[in-house]
C-alpha cells in the first residue's frame, strides 16, 4: 500500500479502538489509530472494574495499549477525524482537522462519547472527582461519604438513590427541578434512610474537594460527593457524510443521549466496510466491555477482509484459465 494508505483506520484510541487495533495488527493488518486524547474517563483518576489491572490510571491504560499496538506494527496518530467519505475505488477517505487525510478499506469507529453536564456553578470542576455518575465505578471510593443525588428525572434519581445507599448510610436526594415522590417512592426512600431535600440547586461549593449543595433559599447542605445522571452523546459527527448519524436512546420516558446503531454484535453497521464499538455505541458500556467490543470488531473486520480478499483471488485466478474457467 501506497503512504497513508491501510486496510483499517481506527477512529479513537480508548479501550475499544486499541482493543480493535491490537487484534487487527497481531493479524498482520495495517492500521492507523487516529486518536484525540480525549477520553471520556479522562477526569478520573483510576478505572475500576477491569481485572488485572483494577485502579489503574486511565491515562497508563492508554499509553501501554499504544506500545503495545505499535510492537506489532500499527501506527497511532494524534490528532482528530472531520469526515470520512468513500472514493470511486471503494475505499474510504479519512480527513483529519490538520489537513491531512488517510485512505482505508475499512474503518472502526470508536470515537467514543461526551457527557453533558448540567449547568451548575461549581459541578464540571469536580466531575470524575466528587461529582460521579456510577456505583460501580466510583462506589467504593465513595464508601461511608455523605452522597446527595441530584435529581431531574425523578424516577431515575430515586432508583440511583436507593442504589448508592449499597455503599453509604448518607444519602440525601435533592429534588431540584424534579417532582415531589410519590407514596411509593416516598416509602421506599424512608424505610431506607434517604432524606429528600426539596429546593433547587443553584451551585456546588468546594475548593479542592466538594463540601455541599447551595440551594436556591441561601441554604448549604453539607455533602462531600454528588451523583448525577448526565445525557450521553456519541462523538460520530464525522460518519454522517457516510450516512450514519446518532440515534437518541431513551430510558423509560428519559433521554439517555445518543448513540451509532450497530447491525449487529460484531459492531458493523448499515455502512458496508463501517463498523463501531465502545461507548459511541453502548454510552454504560464500560472499559472491560469497550475492551471486549473492540476486539469483536476487529476480529470481524479481519474476516470481511479475507472474504473480500479471497473472492479477489478466485476471480483473478479465473481471468487467468482459458474460458475463464475455474
Amino acid at each position: 500500500m501506497a503512504p497513508g494508505e491501510y486496510d483499517v483506520v481506527v477512529v479513537g484510541g480508548a479501550a475499544a479502538g486499541l482493543s480493535g487495533a491490537l487484534i487487527l495488527a497481531r493479524a498482520r493488518r495495517s492500521v492507523a489509530v487516529v486518536d484525540a486524547a480525549d477520553p471520556r474517563n479522562a477526569p478520573a483518576a483510576h478505572a475500576h472494574n477491569h481485572l488485572g489491572r483494577e485502579g489503574a490510571p486511565p491515562s497508563e491504560l492508554t499509553a501501554v495499549g499504544r506500545a503495545e499496538i505499535t510492537g506489532y506494527g500499527a501506527v497511532v496518530l494524534d490528532g482528530s477525524v472531520t469526515t470520512v467519505t468513500r472514493d470511486d475505488d471503494g475505499r474510504f477517505l479519512v480527513s483529519l482537522a490538520d489537513g491531512g487525510s488517510l485512505l482505508a478499506r475499512r474503518v472502526l469507529a470508536a470515537s467514543g462519547a461526551r457527557d453533558i453536564l448540567p449547568d451548575i456553578p461549581g459541578l464540571a470542576p469536580h466531575w470524575g472527582k466528587d461529582v460521579l455518575h456510577c456505583p460501580y465505578c466510583h462506589g467504593w471510593e465513595a464508601r461511608d461519604r455523605q452522597i446527595g443525588i441530584l435529581a431531574r428525572d425523578l424516577e431515575t434519581a430515586v432508583h440511583q438513590a436507593l442504589m448508592w445507599r449499597q455503599w453509604s448510610k448518607d444519602i440525601a436526594l435533592f429534588l431540584h427541578t424534579a417532582e415531589e415522590p410519590d407514596s411509593a417512592q416516598a416509602q421506599q426512600l424512608a424505610a431506607r434512610g434517604i432524606r429528600v431535600v426539596a429546593g433547587e440547586v443553584i451551585a456546588v461549593e468546594g475548593g479542592s474537594r466538594l463540601t455541599g449543595l447551595r440551594l436556591a433559599s441561601g441554604e448549604v447542605v453539607q455533602r462531600q460527593a454528588v451523583v448525577i445522571v448526565a445525557p450521553v452523546h456519541a462523538r460520530a459527527g464525522y460518519l454522517a457524510e457516510l450516512g450514519i448519524e446518532p440515534v437518541e436512546q431513551f430510558v423509560g420516558e428519559r433521554l439517555a443521549g445518543t448513540a451509532v446503531p450497530a447491525a449487529d454484535p460484531t459492531g458493523a453497521t448499515t455502512v458496508p466496510g463501517v463498523y463501531a464499538a465502545g461507548n459511541v455505541v453502548v454510552p454504560s458500556m464500560q472499559v472491560t466491555g469497550a475492551a471486549a467490543a473492540g476486539l469483536a470488531a476487529g476480529a470481524a473486520i479481519n474476516a470481511d477482509l479475507i472474504a473480500e480478499e479471497t473472492e479477489r483471488a478466485v476471480a483473478e485466478s479465473r481471468s487467468r484459465r482459458p474460458g475463464g474457467q475455474p
